[in-house]
């Protein structure tokens, strides 16, 4: 008597190396397009690969060329800076010392702009005071480590206060730079809508011996917030 248990079709078919119908139609279905591309499994693969680099590059991080002298002597014409486009979503806002990439359409000109944030919503932004520095709400900002050798904090006076949604924002080398000072008189007062900000730059990609992490200068860590600066 042939006691030996002879495998049904049900225990076939629930063996974990065998695909299910689900899993053996997605195959054939990959089969299929690949048969049906020209280049076959290659040209579907690149493809799968350009369509992950697309999402990539519109809703998470994007390469960004510096194109002026505007943010020397940090970040120098030519480098590439990789902008985080997920470092304002989910409620988080734009901060003082922060560089950022921003649409500057309607308010700078058509195009994307890079430059660091002075002042947020609410903030009271003047210059200069008696040892020729930024004061923001009322605290001098010590800029030397990051604004270019030589330049001053500014050449042109204001003293502005910030609309709310809105960012003031400087080039760090400030003789080079169009930046909120220069469109006081122009439509939103030279003030950046933060739905217009793309992401924040937080990387020097290359060239390779420029490679390093930009980080927010501790000079605003001690600024007060505008409710301290007018209450």
């Amino acid at each position: 008597m042939d006691t030996e248990a002879q495998p049904t079709e049900r225990d076939r078919s629930s063996h974990p190396d065998s695909p299910g119908p689900e899993g053996r139609s997605r195959f054939a279905l990959v089969a299929r397009i690949a048969d049906w591309l020209p280049g076959g499994r290659i040209t579907l693969t690149l493809f799968l690969c350009l369509a992950f680099l697309l999402v990539l590059n519109t809703f998470v991080v994007q390469p960004f060329q510096i194109p002026s002298g505007s943010m020397e002597q940090g970040l120098r014409i030519g480098d590439r800076v990789l902008v985080n486009k997920l470092a304002y979503r989910f409620g988080a806002q734009p901060q003082r010392g922060d560089v950022i990439v921003f649409d500057g359409t309607g308010y700078f000109g058509d195009a994307d702009y890079i430059k660091r944030v002075v002042g947020v919503g609410g903030d009271h932004v003047a210059c200069c005071d008696k040892q020729g520095r930024i004061e923001v709400n009322g605290r001098a900002v010590d800029e030397s480590a990051f604004l270019h050798p030589g330049d001053s904090a500014s050449s042109v006076p204001f003293d502005v206060v910030v609309p709310v949604g809105r960012l003031f924002v400087l080039g760090d080398h400030r003789s080079d730079s169009s930046d909120s000072r220069d469109h006081l008189g122009s439509p939103g007062g030279g003030m950046i809508p933060v739905g217009d900000v793309i992401g924040r730059a937080d990387w020097i990609l290359w060239p390779y011996d420029h490679r390093k992490h930009l980080t927010r200068p501790s000079a605003y860590a001690r600024v007060p917030g505008p409710e301290g600066a007018h209450g």
